[in-house]
């Protein structure tokens, strides 16, 4: 507590001057939502522009290696890899590890298939969704435990894909195509059309959100500077609204 109340004065001190170039933030879009009205609220708060470019890791990497100066996953394991794949990148001694989210099951407006179980969506017939990847990578097996229910909803998935992005896409096109959607809380309020299945305690998971500066970054001050504003009590409002914990 003693930590936001000290930073949030700070943040306001300490704006750059009007040539400084924006402060260039990458990472995938599952946190986008939250990330980009964080960086809102903090060019509101102290005058610095910051840029959120989310999306599939391919599609933002070329440019994030040129001039990235934060650089963000959608689960702890998503930066790791990042670091790892593309070494030089990730500043790992700055890494901080901000919200987590749950996962839950999205489904058809009214539940009409009156999910309210994992095993509910192993009936004969119900066709399921699934992202091996993106921060999603093993969650179903993580969630359901159980060799035979770990089975059995695996019979079920039509269709698995590496990313929320085309997951996403599917789910909004093909709406008699798909019954449900094994992914986090925070897609729903995203997908109208849709609604969200809390599972009992003992079938949900949490991941984490880590975000940290790259080594090529030439405003490290101010990136530990916004990197302050998301850990504080404004940050995590803007994240909570967003379906985070």
């Amino acid at each position: 507590m003693l930590t936001t109340l000290l930073a949030a004065p700070a943040l306001a001190q300490s704006a750059p001057p009007l040539s400084a170039p924006p402060l260039r933030v990458y990472g995938p879009g599952g946190p986008a939502t939250a990330m980009k009205e964080c960086a809102a609220a903090f060019t509101k708060q102290t005058g610095i522009a910051v840029e959120v470019t989310a999306g599939p890791e391919p599609q933002w990497l070329p440019q994030a290696a040129q001039d990235a100066d934060l650089v963000y996953g959608g689960a702890e394991y998503m930066l790791t890899q990042t670091a790892l794949a593309h070494p030089g990148l990730v500043d790992e001694a700055s890494r901080t590890s901000l919200y987590a989210r749950e996962s839950a099951v999205l489904v058809r407006t009214g539940n009409p298939l009156h999910i309210k179980r994992l095993e509910d969506l192993t009936k004969e017939g119900v066709r399921l969704l699934d992202v091996n990847g993106a921060g999603q990578m093993g969650m179903t097996e993580d969630m359901a435990r159980t060799p035979a229910l770990i089975a059995n909803l695996q019979h079920n998935t039509r269709t698995s894909v590496k990313t929320s992005a085309e997951a996403v896409a599917l789910w909004q096109q093909q709406p008699q195509g798909y019954d449900a959607w094994i992914t986090y809380a925070s897609w729903q309020p995203r997908l109208p059309g849709s609604a969200l299945v809390r599972l009992p305690r003992a079938q949900r998971v949490s991941r984490g959100t880590p975000i940290a500066l790259t080594q090529r970054t030439t405003q490290a001050a101010t990136a530990r500077q916004f990197v302050a504003f998301l850990k504080s009590a404004e940050g995590h409002a803007i994240f909570r609204r967003n379906g985070w914990e």
